[in-house]
């Protein structure tokens, strides 16, 4: 979802051939972080220096790109490149957030 100040948007894509089983899940979630940026960016939903709050669920996304630590995986790397290259380019302020999955417990009687 890509939340501004005057529209909630929600997106939901499938994953590419190209890369349907090929990438791991933490990949994947980089795949549709700079895809979702870029979208927006082309559809003026995202416009210069606006800012972007991002929701992201997994806690070493969330270090990666709020603190720049560095990633192992090589296509992460270029993912993490190619969404600095979109923010730095329209001067986005990002506020990222991590979101705090709680579990479940379920008692069978």
């Amino acid at each position: 979802m890509i939340y501004s100040d005057n529209s909630i948007i929600e997106q939901e894509r499938n994953h590419p051939e190209i890369y349907l089983d090929k990438v791991t899940n933490q990949q994947s979630k980089y795949i549709a972080l700079h895809v979702g940026i870029f979208w927006e960016i082309g559809r003026f939903v995202i416009k210069k220096e606006d800012t972007i709050k991002i929701m992201i669920d997994n806690k070493t996304m969330f270090d990666q790109l709020s603190r720049n630590e560095k990633a192992s995986d090589d296509f992460i790397k270029t993912r993490t490149h190619f969404i600095t290259q979109l923010i730095d380019k329209r001067k986005l302020k990002i506020n990222y957030n991590l979101l705090i999955q709680r579990k479940s417990y379920h008692q069978n009687y």
